[in-house]
């Protein structure tokens, strides 16, 4: 398929890829829900685009940096036809075979946003940096190889945390109770949601009664706890209906199901189609 040559859907292929992608290729992308095992970092050089990271809608802008760590789904909605993104990725295995200096942990991404919107001069250097290392890695022969790459990855997380830290938008402020249990739930079910399906699980966990935290989320976000649990479990059954050529029973007891009826009735209910109709569509 000619995106993946592009972009891989899953993992990255090799220790590490270096490119760019126009809206187009991005647009390909948006077709059904990824779950990206690699490491990504992406900029917008220019245009926009909207995006759904695990369970949360985003809209990115130009000079827009993204980190995305193994696991995230991805689902792009739209992205403007004049779009640029530039491109760094990481393989699983590359991460799990180096030992780096700093990692930004998932659930320290989910208590923020994953995007950072930089500044012009932050934007210029970006910029710069990623053109350099893309005419490295295509020079004949490459200026870059996979134990180079590990100092690249730790300078990009020092970069990445600092702009974090720097940014207005991305600094931990007070937050109220309500938006802290909504966070909390988020990350609790993006945890369990293939083996909880239920909110009062969620309650018990988190030692809240289910009233108050179905009201609590419904305040802080306007939509109900059983929403989000849902999409979480429709997002991982997309990406493996289209992504893999796992049975169907077998994906359905991946996310709790036990009968493979069940999940298709829950598929159906909130999709409109079946797993199967779905899949070869």
């Amino acid at each position: 398929m000619e995106l993946q040559k592009n972009i891989p859907l899953l993992d990255c292929p090799v220790d590490y890829l270096i490119g760019d992608a126009s809206g187009k290729i991005m647009n390909e992308y948006g077709r059904f829900p990824c779950k990206i095992m690699c490491g990504v970092y992406a900029f917008l050089v220019r245009g926009k685009a909207t995006a759904t990271i695990n369970i949360t809608k985003y809209d990115f802008n130009q000079n827009d940096i993204l980190l995305l760590e193994p696991g995230s789904f991805l689902l792009i909605h739209e992205c403007s036809e004049d779009a640029l993104v530039y491109y760094l990725l990481f393989s699983s295995s590359f991460l799990e075979k180096n030992t780096f200096n700093s990692r930004m942990s998932l659930a320290a991404m989910q208590l923020r946003s994953p995007i950072i919107h930089l500044q012009s001069a932050q934007a210029a250097v970006i910029n710069d940096f990623a053109s350099l290392l893309f005419k490295a890695t295509n020079v004949e022969p490459s200026m870059l190889n996979s134990e180079k790459m590990v100092h690249i990855f730790n300078l990009l997380q020092t970069a990445y945390s600092n702009y974090a830290q720097s940014s207005e938008d991305m600094i931990i402020k007070p937050i109220d109770r309500k938006m802290e249990i909504y966070q909390d739930y988020c990350q609790l079910v993006m945890k369990h949601y293939q083996e909880w399906h239920h909110v009062s699980q969620y309650a018990d966990a988190m030692r809240l009664t289910l009233p108050h935290l179905c009201s609590t989320i419904r305040s802080a976000s306007s939509r109900t706890a059983g929403d989000i649990i849902i999409d979480a479990i429709l997002t991982d059954a997309k990406a493996q209906l289209k992504l893999t050529t796992t049975q169907i029973k077998e994906i359905a007891a991946s996310l709790g199901f036990d009968n493979v009826a069940f999940f298709n009735r829950f598929f159906k209910t909130h999709t409109g189609v079946t797993p199967k109709t779905y899949r070869n569509t």
